[in-house]
């Protein structure tokens, strides 16, 4: 099928098309790899080459390194890896080492758009497959089938697949640049300002600098009710969002603040400018004077706070209306907020300025 972007209704068209049952050993070669290095015997090394595990983060990269022992081989890239009883399945677009239990499938037509495509099928396959005996071995994963859909000869239409991909990010590509360019516009009106090193400091209480300090109340992991709320708790990860809530009564719901970890991740904080429900393990600490640059500002340096505390002391109550931090100051000695949000704000156009000439170079790179 020959798919012209321009012309194609997606929504249209997806109705209309066939799909057709594959076995998986029809459509890929299927293969264990051929370095499965324990960590424990990596020569840690700095280098370019990843280093692919069965975790589910960041592509299945565990870290980077440098050229291995011979005895291990370097797999070739423009592949599929799954890992072994957790499932995790990833495109590699370069050459990798591995660790332990990653298999490999490999297909002549494979290329990064077309395995976008693949991925959400596979995975749809692999919901079978769990943690130890029953785990995504290579003689399971030959006999799985997939539904692909097909061209007129009834063969897997990889055209399609990955015109529809290519559409698909070039839309999420074209949201992505219009919202660079609209923030860059809303916070290049920045003034200058001095790096922190040249900047007078000086010692506040959080409760001087915060007219609202109040903790979150417990809500029990059973009592959680489908929704969605973000729930802030005392994670480190995803700005402190533990998951979503539909809960309305007997909790406390914030906005437009920050948030500091009591335990967990002692002293993470994140700002939220959404309305939120707070977990007995965060404390919220408002002004309704500040902006979103001041309370960014702040945050980075009440994290610091994480370093005198731990799990098993916490930040309570009381601890934390005793609690003071450094701000740069003005020359009568009070916290110089304009600093602050210009500083931010800076900060914010040279990243987002960086971060479009990069898109923009990503882009001519996949056409």
């Amino acid at each position: 099928m020959n798919c012209d972007l321009k012309s194609v209704k997606w929504g249209e068209f997806l109705k209309s098309v066939k799909w057709g049952e594959f076995v998986f050993e029809e459509i890929f070669e299927i293969f264990a790899t051929h370095s499965g290095i324990d960590k424990n015997k990596l020569i840690l090394k700095k280098g370019n080459i990843p280093y692919i595990t069965r975790t589910d983060k960041n592509n299945g990269v565990d870290l980077f390194l440098g050229e291995q022992n011979k005895t291990y081989q370097l797999e070739k890239s423009n592949v599929i890896t799954i890992g072994l009883d957790t499932q995790t399945i990833f495109y590699q677009p370069c050459q990798f080492y591995t660790g332990q239990n990653i298999q490999i499938l490999r297909n002549e037509n494979l290329n990064y758009f077309i395995a976008q495509f693949l991925i959400p099928l596979i995975k749809k396959q692999m919901v079978k497959f769990n943690w130890g005996g029953n785990g995504a071995t290579l003689t399971r994963l030959r006999r799985s089938k997939i539904i692909l859909p097909t061209n007129d000869e009834g063969t897997p239409d990889y055209a399609f697949m990955e015109a529809y991909i290519r559409e698909q990010e070039q839309a999420k590509n074209d949201n992505f640049l219009n919202y660079l360019h609209k923030r860059i516009n809303e916070v290049k009106d920045f003034q200058e300002t001095v790096p922190m090193n040249e900047k007078e400091w000086g010692e506040f209480y959080l409760k001087n600098i915060f007219a609202d300090i109040q903790r979150g109340k417990r809500l029990k992991k059973d009592d959680h009710q489908k929704g969605r709320l973000p729930y802030v708790s005392a994670t480190a990860m995803n700005n402190g969002v533990d998951s979503f809530v539909g809960n309305e009564s007997k909790v406390r719901v914030f906005n437009n603040c920050l948030t500091i970890a009591n335990s967990g991740s002692v002293g993470a904080t994140f700002y939220q400018p959404f309305s939120f429900v707070a977990s007995d393990h965060v404390t919220k600490l408002e002004n309704k004077d500040f902006d979103s640059f001041i309370y960014l500002f702040i945050s980075t340096i009440t994290q610091r706070l994480g370093e005198k505390y731990s799990f098993n002391r916490e930040i309570n109550d009381n601890r934390i209306q005793k609690e003071k931090i450094l701000l740069p100051i003005t020359s009568t000695g009070t916290p110089d907020y304009v600093y602050m949000e210009n500083y931010m704000k800076q900060i914010e156009f040279e990243k987002l300025s960086r971060y479009l000439e990069i898109k923009k170079g990503f882009s001519l790179l996949k056409k």
